[in-house]
């Protein structure tokens, strides 16, 4: 039987926020419901539980701080505020109220995602032996992080570890143009000192291997001038 996902609360004002981190939280195995205001997300609070809930501070009406301090005189649920303030006496007054953890806006998925978890796993409301990174699925790919295995259809792709790692990163991150020294700094790190050209050799090497299982569609594009993005869905011509 199935474990139930971990279901997560997103607050924010914004759509495009929401929608973003909608997206970064379903392709990591989270359900995710959504409010676009404080008044929204205590009313859903009071009809169902929630594993986790990442809360705007700068909202209008009601804040953050206030959803949170309210939030808190009824439930211990995990608390990951955002805000693209940096003071450090926001991130005190947040934690203050009972936020569990604090993360500034830009961030990147991968940070959003590891944040999630490691709240999750200091949380009494799940076993840190249940949480495992959810596979990446796109038609016939793929892609389980926990197994380090790829798949098209019943066929497992051998990949080296940094293929694997590049694959990973990219699908990650759907249809987010990357450059190569950014790939060369998440995937071999930023004290790696190789040829960018290492990225392209990488990339050719696993769309032969995919094209090999003959997947009709090979999700890895070029994107002159800059890298390479995951781009998961074929263009209708």
């Amino acid at each position: 039987m199935p474990m139930p996902k971990i279901h997560a609360l997103v607050v924010d004002d914004e759509w495009n926020m929401r929608n973003l981190l909608r997206i970064y939280l379903t392709k990591s195995g989270f359900q995710v419901s959504e409010a676009s205001n404080g008044h929204e997300a205590l009313a859903l609070i009071e009809q169902q539980p929630f594993d986790l809930i990442l809360l705007d501070i700068m909202m209008s009406g009601m804040d953050g701080w206030e959803v949170c301090k309210r939030i808190r005189k009824t439930s211990q649920t995990p608390i990951l505020m955002l805000t693209a303030r940096t003071e450090t006496k926001d991130k005190v007054q947040g934690l203050n109220m009972g936020a569990d953890d604090y993360l500034v806006k830009p961030f990147e998925p991968e940070e959003l995602i590891a944040r999630a978890f490691a709240l999750l796993r200091r949380s009494s409301m799940a076993d840190a032996t249940e949480i495992r990174p959810a596979a990446i699925v796109y038609q016939d790919l793929q892609i389980d992080p926990d197994a380090r295995q790829v798949m098209v259809k019943d066929q497992m792709i051998e990949l080296t570890p940094k293929e694997f790692d590049l694959l990973r990163f990219l699908a990650q991150n759907p249809n987010r143009a990357f450059t190569r020294e950014i790939c060369l700094d998440q995937v071999w790190g930023s004290d790696y000192f190789g040829d960018t050209r290492t990225v392209d050799t990488h990339v050719k090497n696993i769309r032969e291997k995919l094209r090999a299982t003959g997947l009709s569609y090979v999700p890895i594009q070029t994107v002159w001038g800059v890298g390479y993005k995951f781009h998961p869905v074929e263009d209708s011509k």
